[in-house]
């Protein structure tokens, strides 16, 4: 058995796992508390500790790869794959941005794998991925004719464009807040922190005891996603139906700009876990509010990728390939 060593290092956790190269069976896997390490080195050093090094390493990382050198975006990581090869033994090593590997995990994955919320036509086409996680990663897969070639971009950077009053609001506070507003700021996790305390001080209303609570001490967006699935707080409510609308509106932008006829899918740890929103109608209600290019959006599959290991068969998929 022929093993690949995978990677899928996000700003939150980093996920490692060897992979058959035969037919990507997964083998020993490990996820780790990225924070927990100043360097990808010794998280990876901890990984192998004990065990024969596979030949072949394959990376997806968020941030932009600069040949074969990454500089991660939300974690103080400089990755080298050349350093990597001469310290650990690997015979190749490949680096690949997050949302790219995500893109290489398509030809692979299973119907079983993802959730349909719009249908679409199938059809050959250029095909798009956007993912809300720690940030919000956006890549494309052109279309050649013959098969599909994925790129990485940094699309979740771009500026922010509020639809109405509310968002002119949200928009204002960023800016005060951070000077360039992007994307990611309002569709990733940060995102959902920024709506719920914007929302919060717009509506007046203090927190109740038990959910200042549960603030405290816990995540402030899986809080908020548990206390709008219970209907318990309407601020809570208003953030998730907002932060879905604010999601299927950068969707549709990239959608249009890649012209993914061939399908946008959503990545990212969040989207599984706030489907019942996605699903609202809310999502799509955004995606499609494009005016005279809505005939385009209605025509392309949108899709939910269920399975979180997407960035890890992406890495392999794209390791096989490379030879």
């Amino acid at each position: 058995m022929t093993w690949i060593l995978t990677g899928d290092i996000g700003g939150t956790k980093t996920r490692l796992a060897l992979l058959a190269a035969e037919d990507l069976r997964l083998g020993r896997e490990q996820v780790y508390a990225s924070a927990d390490y100043g360097d990808f080195a010794d998280l990876l050093a901890d990984f192998l500790y004990g065990q024969e090094v596979p030949a072949v390493l394959s990376l997806g990382i968020a941030g932009p790869i600069q040949g074969r050198v990454v500089q991660t975006t939300n974690l103080p990581w400089r990755i080298d794959a050349d350093e990597l090869q001469s310290r650990f033994g690997f015979a190749a090593c490949h680096l690949l941005n997050d949302l790219e590997v995500v893109a290489w995990s398509l030809p692979v994955l299973q119907d079983t794998d993802v959730r349909v919320l719009q249908a679409g036509i199938e059809q050959a086409g250029n095909r798009a991925v956007i993912a809300a996680g720690t940030g919000l990663g956006e890549a494309g897969l052109f279309w050649d004719g013959q098969q599909h070639q994925p790129f990485a971009t940094e699309g979740g950077h771009t500026s922010f464009t509020p639809t109405d009053a509310v968002e002119f609001d949200l928009l204002q506070q960023l800016q005060t807040e951070f000077g360039h507003v992007s994307w990611e700021r309002v569709v990733s996790g940060m995102g959902i922190v920024s709506l719920y305390r914007f929302l919060r001080a717009r509506s007046g209303v203090a927190e109740p005891d038990w959910l200042q609570a549960e603030l405290a001490t816990q995540d402030v967006g899986a809080v908020a996603s548990r206390a709008a699935a219970a209907g318990s707080d309407a601020v809570c409510v208003e953030t998730l139906r907002r932060f879905a609308s604010l999601y299927g509106a950068e969707a549709g932008n990239l959608a249009l700009k890649v012209m993914s006829r061939g399908g946008l899918y959503l990545g990212g740890g969040i989207a599984p876990k706030i489907l019942p929103w996605l699903e609202s109608g809310l999502f799509m209600q955004a995606f499609l509010h494009k005016g005279r290019m809505r005939h385009l959006l209605e025509a392309m599959p949108v899709k939910v990728i269920l399975n979180e290991r997407a960035g890890l068969l992406g890495a392999a998929h794209f390791a096989r390939q490379a030879g």
